[in-house]
């Protein structure tokens, strides 16, 4: 059946979710294509859920999600109406485009980056302007200054950048707040910034605190192991907040979210072990794949980006085979996450029978 709708509508990507992990005989298998956490939610979290949350199922959450809101405000040093969340932080940067942005206007990105970004814009109607990455993967910081005009309504940067895995200097980021008018809001993608160990990262909260157009966005789906939930925020100026708000989606963070990200806090330290062994892996891996010959950024996320280019496909079903699931970019490359222990061997070993087949 034919029906109505906005024509520009068919020219969106659907976004692709993380393939499951390949079904395999005798063996144990790993889904490592989503930049999952491997760890299951943090100390008493699971029992917060169900002692103060299943059974008020039947009832609206917090819509403002004000406890929650209060203490990530102490948490980050702003005040609570500099804070909003969302589902996930997908979700709080729709409302940020919806709210600056539509026919006419331009949002400028690196890319490849983030897959939701041009699925994000042009929801709301405006144009991508994708600044291609360096060779290495990195933000193209002069491609991205040289992108502004009269039409740029928003800046993205994505640190550390997804799928490439690598980190925004404190310098760059600096070289685009000077560039960019004071009226053109910035925001900065920090999905995954509990695993950037780069010295020289730019921290978009420190950042916050000297430019009046930054937006920070967090979320607990990565480092706090609760993808699941989706519970989101983003840190902003108390008037980008209030316009965030008139455009979110009504009750979008559930009262299982709001109690599982609440108690997670609680338990900080366990989350810096969690964040320590999942680097202790990667870096891990990294050595293991350099010792065999690959050569690829340093990664500062709990992923990694292997640019395979035309050998892509290839490499992906070798992958598959062995039991792993990977983010495939076609003629680009794979991303990698780091998961169990066990999955992580295996994905040394099948980098070590690619580069043997001349990978």
């Amino acid at each position: 059946m034919t029906y109505r709708h906005r024509a520009i509508i068919d020219g969106i990507p659907a976004y692709r979710q993380g393939k499951s992990a390949p079904r395999t005989q005798g063996r144990r298998s790993f889904k490592i294509s989503s930049n999952e956490n491997p760890f299951m939610p943090l100390p008493g979290v699971v029992e917060e859920i169900r002692q103060r949350s299943l059974g008020r199922i039947n009832r609206y959450p917090d819509m403002r999600g004000w406890e929650l809101v209060e203490r990530l405000a102490a948490l980050d040093g702003v005040e609570p109406e500099n804070v909003v969340l969302g589902c996930g932080s997908s979700e709080v940067i729709t409302q940020l485009v919806s709210l600056v942005a539509g026919p006419g206007d331009e949002i400028v990105y690196p890319w490849r980056s983030f897959e939701a970004y041009p699925i994000i814009v042009a929801g709301a109607g405006a144009t991508s302007v994708q600044v291609p990455n360096r060779p290495d993967g990195s933000h193209d910081i002069d491609g991205i200054i040289g992108a502004l005009n009269e039409h740029t309504r928003l800046v993205i940067l994505n640190n550390p950048n997804n799928p490439t895995a690598t980190s925004l200097s404190d310098a760059d980021a600096r070289r685009v707040m000077e560039a960019v008018p004071s009226d053109v809001l910035v925001l900065f993608d920090e999905a995954y910034f509990q695993f950037n160990t780069d010295p020289d990262a730019s921290v978009a909260l420190d950042l916050f605190r000297e430019y009046p157009n930054i937006v920070v966005a967090h979320t607990f789906s990565k480092a706090y192991g609760l993808a699941g939930l989706r519970v989101g925020y983003a840190v902003a100026p108390a008037d980008v907040i209030e316009g965030m708000r008139k455009v979110s989606l009504p009750f979008a963070v559930s009262d299982v979210a709001q109690r599982a990200a609440l108690a997670s806090l609680d338990v900080s330290q366990e989350l810096e072990g969690r964040v320590k062994l999942i680097i202790g892996e990667r870096d891990r891996v990294v050595a293991a794949l350099r010792s065999q010959g690959w050569q690829f950024a340093e990664p500062y996320a709990n992923f990694f980006w292997l640019p395979l280019g035309e050998s892509t496909d290839a490499a992906a079903a070798a992958f598959v085979e062995a039991g792993l699931s990977v983010r495939v970019f076609g003629g680009e490359g794979i991303r990698i996450t780091i998961g169990e222990p066990e999955a992580n061997d295996m994905v040394i070993e099948v980098c070590r029978q690619l580069k043997e087949r001349g990978l």
